[in-house]
């Protein structure tokens, strides 16, 4: 009987729809945002780039940096699979005043967060990548 209230109330949690956020653009046009742990901290390009960023592509672009336990990035662009920096040469993480809060859901442009208690994951139709403590996957 316990097993079965176990598994009612993660059916439960799953199915309560997560709250959806908006953030506001900073004065350079971009987007930014940590997690509560202050962790994992994100910037989100839009199409055209900025007057001192182009994207890769010329796309829009979300790029996530993870501090602990090493410095790790995930790049989405626009189009393929997300990209993973080991060596990132200008750390900037998680200066924002922006949180996204655990349960919540993001999207601009063709990209999609959530921020869980587990991680952040983020997509553009098949690709993405998920950042925790314990791992950061690209596909």
């Amino acid at each position: 009987m316990i097993r079965f209230a176990a598994s009612a109330f993660a059916i439960i949690a799953l199915a309560t729809p997560a709250l959806a956020v908006e953030f506001e653009a900073n004065e350079r046009g971009q987007i930014d945002f940590n997690m509560p742990s202050n962790n994992i901290g994100c910037i989100y390009t839009p199409a055209g780039g900025t007057d001192n960023y182009e994207t890769e592509d010329g796309g829009a672009e979300l790029s996530c940096d993870r501090i602990a336990p090493t410095y790790v990035r995930a790049l989405l662009g626009a189009s393929g699979k997300a990209k993973r920096y080991d060596d990132v040469g200008d750390a900037s993480c998680c200066a924002s005043g922006t949180i996204f809060e655990y349960g919540e859901v993001w999207s601009e442009g063709p990209f999609n967060c959530i921020s869980a208690t587990t991680g952040l994951t983020c997509t553009r139709g098949d690709h993405g990548f998920s950042m925790s403590r314990k791992a950061v996957k690209v596909y």
